[in-house]
């Protein structure tokens, strides 16, 4: 029988919450929260975004120092139980004591009694095994239901696995995106056997050491123009593509404008071919050796 639902993304079971299937896209945060634009539209932009099905929305103390938080929170008044909510806690936050006092300031800001998903933004001096405990805490507590990592290359991902309750850990958010394909020599197929899925941010180009402008390369644009679609939805669908057979990828665009928002929602239902992903991989081939992890 044909699948016809959106592409998901699959959060396997833990010893302590059942597998999840979430939507392949869902909304970022990065940059709200810092007076760029009105306050209200990023409010109505991540309601918009529930209302299309990009039910996870993800977050950080980091951003705009918990003025994102408070977006999102405002945002999620009534609609709390639409929502599968994912904050960061900074490295040095993520103490024994230190990560506990930060979760409730996240939860204190997003106005929620709980945090779907609780992620460790980058490594950190603090050991993995005193954050690993304190999240389990957190879990015990009904303060968190999943925990997971950021910006964590092979190495930091191997010493992760080998840990008590660090096959507990449920994703790994890194940067990814067309012009940026690192993570697909060693950390991607590393997170496929482990059977962890990708969150990628940053999936339009938009930052990072690899930045570059997708949206104006010729191929892009000519690909993008033959489906109909726009450039970035392009990118989306590109990166949330089944890679060796499987979907594991969930993108986190951030969209303010209606029609971004519409558009972001809309390249679930794109379906690229064998040869437009051809020709993308021709103009913008994988490494074939590893190189660092492009980070923000």
């Amino acid at each position: 029988m044909t699948d016809h639902r959106p592409p998901h993304a699959t959060l396997p079971a833990t010893a302590h919450a059942p597998a999840l299937e979430l939507p392949a896209i869902g909304q970022g945060t990065w940059y709200m929260g810092e007076g760029l634009v009105p306050r209200s539209d990023e409010v109505r932009a991540l309601q918009q975004g529930l209302e299309l099905g990009l039910t996870l929305i993800d977050t950080a103390e980091m951003y705009a120092d918990g003025g994102a938080e408070e977006v999102v929170g405002e945002a999620l008044v009534g609609r709390r139980d639409q929502a599968f909510l994912v904050s960061k806690v900074y490295p040095w936050n993520a103490g024994r004591d230190s990560a506990m006092a930060a979760c409730e300031r996240s939860l204190k800001r997003l106005g929620t009694d709980h945090l779907d998903l609780y992620l460790l933004h980058w490594p950190g001096s603090i050991p993995l095994e005193e954050t690993l405990e304190t999240f389990e805490r957190l879990r015990e507590q009904g303060k968190i239901r999943r925990y997971g990592v950021s910006n964590f290359d092979v190495d930091e991902l191997e010493t992760l696995n080998a840990l008590p309750d660090g096959s507990e850990c449920a994703v790994n958010q890194v940067l990814y995106h067309l012009g940026s394909r690192g993570i697909e020599y060693a950390l991607r197929p590393l997170m496929q056997r482990l059977g962890m899925p990708l969150m990628a941010y940053c999936p339009l180009a938009q930052a990072g050491q690899l930045r570059q402008d997708l949206f104006g390369h010729p191929v892009v644009r000519e690909v993008a123009d033959e489906l109909g679609i726009t450039p970035a939805q392009l990118l989306l669908a590109w990166t949330i593509r089944p890679l060796n057979g499987r979907r594991d990828v969930i993108a986190i665009p951030k969209a303010v404008q209606p029609q971004h928002v519409e558009q972001n929602a809309a390249a679930l239902q794109v379906d690229l071919s064998d040869e437009a992903l051809a020709r993308l991989d021709e103009a913008f081939p994988a490494p074939g050796r590893k190189v660092p992890l492009d980070i923000v």
